[in-house]
């Protein structure tokens, strides 16, 4: 069975398209409604040659003749020719509806492209709702947030990279020298090459089954009683955050039972512990709630937006910072529960924000 591809091409304004087209069809077409090569070609603006060299290609590649060339004869169509153009007519009258909202679905589309004021930014990010609210609040502005949701390690690099103009990453409030965020993001960041944007305040914690018949409380929990954990993937900012608390508690990964499980994002631990493959995992509240799981909070992280400096006059980038500070997007972000606004839309020093470049590095002994 032959397959069938389709395409779209754009036209002039106020010029409308036919619903699908396809240059072969065309061509039969002609050729019967004008009776002759010669004709069809001046119908259709086209030089005799090629209408000629564009039969002979086709019945070569579908291996059926399309027209009957008799010697002195005009040409004609064969009669798979004539199914040709049958078929391309039940086509249409049959699909008509569905081939009519796909155009318009393609035309509404790329409206933004041809839209002056409209603006498309490219984000990849570690995962979060709050983004998900930005991005349906940010399309009643025109702008247009084409987000890569992925581990913040990930995310930063893709800046780096050049794969897109914006990267989203969360820390943990502690800045210590030799934490573990310092380690994972001072050498993906460059003071007077990037710039941090307040974005939000959110907490992170256990998800646990509802009432939390282990009765966690901490990450010491865990260990203590055995709970089976569901981590998250190596490169994203909560397993980075998960890390450090180890650190802070004195524990080593080996200490938890499911350290090396890994799910790819806070609705993915959420499921976990809901179908009972695990006993709790570290992720942000919305995602207990939309399972009806229990939350322990165990603390309030900073997330951060972040673009190269040079970026910063973008017109999608300023578009982003003034939605960012506007009315619209506190009360969005109020309808979270565990985040709050942390100098949302503001422009940010990395080296105020994430002393991580003040700290001495340890004398050699």
């Amino acid at each position: 069975m032959r397959k069938v591809e389709l395409s779209y091409s754009f036209t002039g304004n106020g010029k409308r398209p036919q619903q699908i087209r396809n240059a072969l069809i065309n061509l039969l077409a002609a050729l019967r409604e004008q009776g002759s090569i010669s004709a069809a070609a001046k119908a259709l603006g086209l030089s005799y040659r090629h209408v000629w060299g564009e039969l002979k290609r086709w019945e070569e590649e579908l291996g059926m003749p399309l027209v009957i060339w008799d010697k002195g004869q005009p040409a004609r169509l064969s009669e798979f020719g004539d199914k040709l153009l049958w078929a391309e007519q039940q086509a249409q009258a049959r699909l008509a509806p569905q081939i009519e909202a796909l155009h318009a679905d393609l035309e509404r589309t790329f409206a933004v492209a041809f839209d002056e004021g409209a603006h498309v930014l490219t984000l990849f990010a570690s995962h979060d709702e709050a983004l998900t609210a930005l991005r349906e609040l940010g399309s009643l502005s025109r702008l247009h947030l084409d987000i890569r949701f992925c581990g913040s390690v990930d995310a930063i690099a893709a800046l780096n990279q050049g794969r897109c103009v914006m990267a989203g990453f969360h820390v943990p409030p502690e800045r210590a020298p030799g934490s573990v965020a310092q380690r994972t993001y001072r050498p993906l960041l460059r003071t007077g090459r990037h710039k941090l944007i307040g974005f939000a305040r959110r907490r992170q914690g256990l998800i646990v089954a509802a009432g939390n018949p282990l009765g966690l409380s901490s990450v010491q929990d865990l260990a203590a009683k055995g709970a089976r954990f569901v981590n998250r993937a190596i490169g994203t900012g909560t397993r980075v955050l998960f890390d450090e608390l180890l650190a802070e508690a004195g524990l080593q990964p080996s200490a938890i039972a499911g350290y090396a499980s890994s799910e790819p994002s806070h609705a993915a631990v959420a499921q976990a512990v809901a179908s009972g493959a695990a006993d709790a995992g570290l992720a942000i509240e919305p995602a207990a709630q939309a399972r009806g799981l229990d939350f322990v909070p165990l603390l309030w992280e900073d997330y951060y937006l972040v673009c190269l400096k040079d970026a910063l006059q973008e017109p999608a980038i300023q578009t982003l910072l003034a939605l960012l500070q506007s009315p619209a997007w506190r009360h969005a972000l109020s309808a979270l529960p565990g985040y709050e606004p942390m100098q949302s839309g503001q422009v940010l020093s990395l080296r105020a924000q994430l002393p991580w470049w003040q700290f001495r590095r340890p004398k050699a002994g």
